[in-house]
């Protein structure tokens, strides 16, 4: 890649970072933080995934 591509590359990325960074920051403040710190917690996820299992493994019943 030639060095001016790479350049701009490089400054699309940096601003992507900060983007994503921003979003984040507004995203926390509307949730006041409680979605994402469940999210990195786990918690979202094992309540999810249960219930999944559950009504996954009647309609294999079901079937039987």
């Amino acid at each position: 890649m030639a060095e001016p591509a790479k350049k701009v590359a490089q400054q699309t990325e940096d601003r992507l970072e900060e983007l994503a960074e921003a979003v984040r920051k507004k995203f926390d403040k509307v949730t006041e933080g409680t979605y994402r710190d469940r999210v990195v917690a786990g918690g979202s996820a094992e309540q999810g995934d249960h219930g999944g299992d559950k009504s996954r493994a009647e309609s294999e019943r079901k079937q039987d």
